[in-house]
């Protein structure tokens, strides 16, 4: 039996959106639990979709014994401010410390985090609890599917496993395929090699997707490339989203030879490098999605579903921004939802006017991002919820959500589900908890890029992607970046940065 220290830290930090994370959005958790300390932490994510769920279970099976200290996630934003990292950060470096010795360290980390002070923010994390455990104990890590895989992060822990799909419905399966090696590596009383390998370009999130190609071939080699020589290769698209050096593409493998390890992660980046031109997709703009999904809808069995990705929370976006809403409404689309818009002032106003209501709003553009106006018009109040349930999709695993104060309201064909904390429309309650049957309509708009897929996919007659104006840029090329390494082509077959 080993003493296995048990943390987390997780944020995907889109650069360029309006808001940071601060302390108190990790306090709160949204989506995820609340900021966990000690023994609280087990008991809290038991049962979850979520690494930590996974390892604690699969360690505590192998008849190890967990230190719990500390785990926090926050919905994905802009920078973690410097107060809210530091302040985490002490929490899990103090607990650490107290709780010494072990026997080994298991961390549950993004892999896209930056602070405003960190530009790799999982790197300093591991180099603060290296400096804590010190060299001789293994720290093994799991990591999300878009991590900005960075070589200092390579260098600090003994082993990294990504997760293999997007919708990441393996969140928990990855905690477990971590702890797993991790057993081994105490078992057999030794280490892996290591082999690492970045990629020349960027890759938009939306076509990141393991549900189509080329990520579904390239997910299935990576797990047929590995064997008793080759425990684990990963492959992280990366987040593109980040003004970073190392934003971008990555392959690792570890092996219990050198050779074995560069081999396996070898052959894995020359897959990716050779699908570089199929990361790519068709995009619509507002008009055109909506006239399409209702030509479509004429004659389909199940909803047309319309991902409104550039304002996605689950990348940085507010989830409030109203280009599609609009087009909607314009085009006097029928049969239709849309959600979730983040809007806490109407979600007030509804709850105190009562269903049945009719109010003249100005709905959406909350947090002020250039060039996104509210909606405005009479709306009326189908229903008001608590904000409180719990997800029943593969995604959020059986998530308790606390979206504070929800409505439906409606206008014209189109109905809006709106919530007072945001959240990636990526779980069928959301609609059904503010009484919208999302099985039941013609048209869905889902505030999401990708996560979606695991819930709404099964019950769709087709997708659309929607480029509407919002802060999630889905096209790497359009952004901004200062800090990207030169050289690096910032869409599939594209411009290459710095040229």
């Amino acid at each position: 039996m080993a003493r296995i220290a048990v943390a987390g830290f997780q944020h995907e930090t889109n650069t360029f959106a309006p808001a940071k994370a601060t302390y108190q959005t990790f306090a709160e958790g949204g989506a995820w639990p609340p900021l966990l300390r000690g023994n609280e932490l087990p008991a809290r994510v038991h049962g979850m979709n979520l690494p930590m769920a996974g390892a604690i279970e699969v360690l505590q099976k192998r008849g190890h014994a967990i230190v719990p200290i500390a785990w926090a996630a926050a919905v994905p934003s802009s920078y973690v401010t410097q107060d809210a990292y530091e302040r985490i950060m002490a929490m899990i470096v103090a607990d650490l410390a107290a709780q010494a010795p072990y026997d080994a360290v298991y961390l549950d980390l993004h892999g896209a985090m930056v602070a405003e002070e960190f530009e790799d923010g999982e790197g300093e994390v591991l180099r603060r609890v290296r400096a804590i455990v010190g060299p001789d104990i293994p720290i093994v890590t799991s990591l999300d599917l878009h991590s900005n895989t960075t070589p200092e992060m390579m260098a600090l822990a003994d082993a990294m496993i990504a997760y293999r799909t997007y919708p990441h419905v393996d969140m928990a399966e990855t905690g477990g395929r971590a702890a797993a090696l991790l057993d081994r590596m105490l078992r057999e009383g030794r280490r892996p090699a290591k082999a690492y390998r970045q990629l020349p370009f960027l890759i938009p999130l939306t076509w990141q997707c393991t549900f189509i190609e080329p990520g579904r071939s390239l997910y299935d080699l990576c797990a047929a490339l590995e064997s008793d020589e080759v425990p684990s290769v990963s492959f992280t698209p990366g987040f593109p989203a980040a003004d970073i050096h190392h934003c971008g593409p990555a392959v690792f493998a570890y092996g219990w030879t050198q050779d074995a390890a560069d081999a396996a992660c070898e052959r894995m980046a020359q897959a990716v490098a050779d699908a570089e031109q199929a990361f790519a997709g068709k995009l619509y703009d507002p008009d055109s999605v909506v006239q399409e999904a209702t030509r479509l809808a004429r004659t389909a069995t199940r909803p047309v579903v319309i991902a409104d990705t550039q304002d996605n929370p689950g990348a940085g976006g507010n989830s409030d921004t109203t280009g599609l809403l609009a087009a909607m409404i314009r085009n006097d689309a029928q049969n239709t939802a849309l959600g979730l818009l983040w809007d806490p002032a109407s979600a007030k106003a509804a709850h105190a006017a009562g269903e049945g209501a009719v109010l003249r709003l100005r709905l959406g553009a909350v947090s002020g991002v250039p060039g996104i106006e509210p909606v405005e018009g009479d709306f009326r109040v189908d229903k008001v919820a608590s904000g409180s349930f719990t997800c029943t999709g593969p995604f959020y695993g059986g998530a308790r959500m606390d979206l504070g104060p929800m409505a439906c309201l409606s206008i014209g064909g189109v109905r809006v589900a709106i919530s007072s904390r945001k959240a990636q429309a990526a779980d069928q309650e959301m609609f059904r908890h503010v009484g919208i049957e999302p099985t039941r309509t013609a048209i869905l708009g889902l505030k999401s890029s990708v996560h979606f897929r695991a819930d709404f996919q099964p019950i769709a007659e087709t997708i659309l992607v929607v480029e509407a104006p919002g802060p999630m840029i889905v096209d790497p090329a359009n952004l901004p970046f200062t800090r990207l390494r030169p050289g690096v082509r910032m869409n599939p077959g594209g411009p290459a940065f710095g040229s």
